[in-house]
Order: structure tokens, then C-alpha cells, then sequence
């Protein structure tokens, strides 16, 4: 699989990352398996957060990485920031928190449950509306200076405050992990549509794309497959009947499923982006890791973003 350095890093990552999100229920053996074969294929980026399964997720990693895999072959990422009211777990009782004292706890309590002395790359979970750029600076450099984090980068961050944060620090922020899919191509709708009057033309973002490859950082897309937000799955929904017809037959082109065609399109754009697989169905994942042996053509592209209803003006 193809593999790309992450923001002018020295981290060289596979272009599908393996998240981790929904493994906190899988049987510890079929966890390994589908870890090994991640590797297998050449995924060697796996994508955390303190918050998934409340950190069971981490913890249940960290046997397989004990057990069956080399540190030293694989790069972990994880993210903090987004905390509980006490020891509620409900999404309405969440709220951010990117001080200093808690980005050093975060991490602290992210390695002790992954069991490395290490993270690849931290990232910054959600723009916290009351964070303080300097004191996100000193936490990284504590981390870094420490050796606990070797590579920064945030998630979900409007341009402008990725500006904010950088400004600040002198580490090179790398990534920006962001909604991104044939269903939610919000950031290139605006671009698309830009000088028109059509509700897609609105900028939500800032420009994360032009952002991202003027200032070289890498863009991890999540939740490919999703629709709006978290409204639903484009495979097999009607409302995207048109869609799965197209992602059908062109997939038959090129011997590959729905899913991978998806990611195909997704890493076809040249902002080199990578996208995040959290299935946990090892038979999907190879199939879907096929999406980086392809490349498609300009009209497969476009006709895969007309078939989701996206116009072009």
C-alpha cells in the first residue's frame, strides 16, 4: 500500500489509516487477527482517541501490541480533549477542555493504556472555545521535550484556528483530521460552487483543502461512508439509489466493492489525503484496502459526486 509523510514529517503512513473507535467489544483473538492483517496489507497507521469506548479501546490495543506486534513497526495516533461531567459518559454531558494540565493527563493516562512509552502523533480532538494557544504550546513542548510525543496535529479545526494554534508553537502541526465522503464533500462543495448563489457555496471551513496543501498537512478523512452528520450510510440507502448503482458498476470496472470505490474516490483527489477505516470486519477491510491499488479517472470521479446529488453549477 501506498504510504505518504504525513505534513513534511519524517512519519511515512499508509494512506488507509485502521481506526479503533468500535473495537472495545471485539474478542481479544479476533482483535489480534484483524490487527495482523491490517499490517499484512500494509495499513501500519492506527488511529485512537482517549475518549473511544472511554478507553477501553486503547487498553484492548495494547494486549495485541504486547503480544503480537513490534512497536516499532507500527504508528500509533491518538486524541484528547473532549471530557465528561463527572462520571457521566452521555454525549450531552460532554464539553472540551484543551488546557495544559489536562492535554499532559490525557496523554499520560493514553500511554498507560496502550502500553508504549510513546505516541507517533497527538492530536487535538475539537477546537475548545475558551483554549489558550500558549498553554497548548507549553503542553507540547513538555511532551516532546519528554519523549511521550513525537508529532502534532488537530482534528476537526477550522482553518483560522489551526493559524491560532500554529502561530504559537514550533512544532509543525501535520494533520487535520476532518468529515469527508461522497455523502459530506462539504469542503469541496464550497469550492465548486464558489461565486454562485447556491446554498453548497457556502464556506464552512475556511478552505480546508487549499489550506491543507498550502501549508502541507495532511488531511485524514473520517466516517467516509457516512451522510450528513451521522444521519446514515450511503450504501444501500435509498435516498442514494443512483449512488450505490454508479459505485456498483464502476467497482465492477475495476474488480472492486462499493466501499472501496468510496475510499477509491476519496484518496483520488490530490490533496493526498488519508482515509480512516473503522470497520471491524476483517473480510471489509480487505476489500476496502484494494481502494489504494486503483486510481480513478477524471470522468469516474465526477460522475461518482453527481450520482451523490452534488451539483455543478
Amino acid at each position: 500500500m501506498e504510504k505518504i509523510k504525513l505534513g513534511g514529517s519524517s512519519l511515512e503512513a499508509s494512506r488507509i489509516v485502521l481506526g479503533c473507535m468500535r473495537i472495545a467489544d471485539m474478542e481479544d483473538r479476533a482483535l489480534a487477527e484483524h490487527i495482523n492483517r491490517a499490517i499484512e496489507l500494509g495499513i501500519n497507521l492506527f488511529d485512537h482517541a482517549d475518549i473511544y469506548g472511554d478507553g477501553e479501546c486503547e487498553r484492548k490495543f495494547s494486549k495485541v501490541l504486547t503480544s503480537e506486534v513490534n512497536r516499532e513497526d507500527i504508528l500509533l495516533q491518538s486524541k484528547c480533549g473532549i471530557r465528561h461531567a463527572g462520571d457521566s459518559n452521555r454525549k450531552e454531558d460532554q464539553y472540551y477542555d484543551l488546557s495544559k494540565d489536562y492535554i499532559l493527563d490525557s496523554v499520560d493516562g493514553i500511554l498507560e493504556r496502550l502500553g508504549t512509552d510513546y505516541l507517533d502523533l497527538l492530536m487535538l480532538h475539537r477546537p475548545d472555545a475558551l483554549m489558550e494557544p500558549g498553554e497548548i504550546a507549553e503542553a507540547f513542548d513538555r511532551l516532546h521535550d519528554s519523549g511521550k510525543v513525537r508529532h502534532f496535529g488537530l482534528s476537526n479545526f477550522h482553518t483560522t484556528q489551526f493559524d491560532f494554534v500554529q502561530k504559537h508553537t514550533d512544532h509543525k502541526l501535520v494533520t487535520n483530521q476532518v468529515q469527508f465522503g461522497v455523502g459530506a464533500p462539504h469542503m469541496i462543495n464550497s469550492r465548486m460552487q464558489a461565486n454562485t448563489p447556491f446554498e453548497g457555496a457556502g464556506d464552512r471551513d475556511g478552505g480546508l483543502l487549499e489550506h491543507s496543501r498550502l501549508n502541507d498537512v495532511t488531511l485524514q478523512a473520517w466516517s467516509p461512508f457516512h451522510y450528513g452528520y451521522f444521519e446514515g450510510i450511503i450504501m444501500d440507502d435509498p435516498k442514494y439509489r443512483t449512488l450505490n448503482d454508479v459505485l456498483e458498476d464502476i467497482g465492477h470496472s475495476h474488480g472492486l466493492t462499493k466501499n472501496a470505490v468510496a475510499v477509491a474516490w476519496i484518496l483520488r483527489h490530490p490533496a493526498n489525503m488519508q482515509t480512516i477505516i473503522g470497520t471491524t470486519n476483517t473480510s471489509r477491510l480487505e476489500d476496502i484496502a484494494k481502494a489504494g491499488d486503483i486510481t480513478l479517472s477524471r470522468e469516474e470521479w465526477y460522475r461518482i459526486y453527481k450520482a451523490a446529488g452534488h451539483m455543478l453549477p
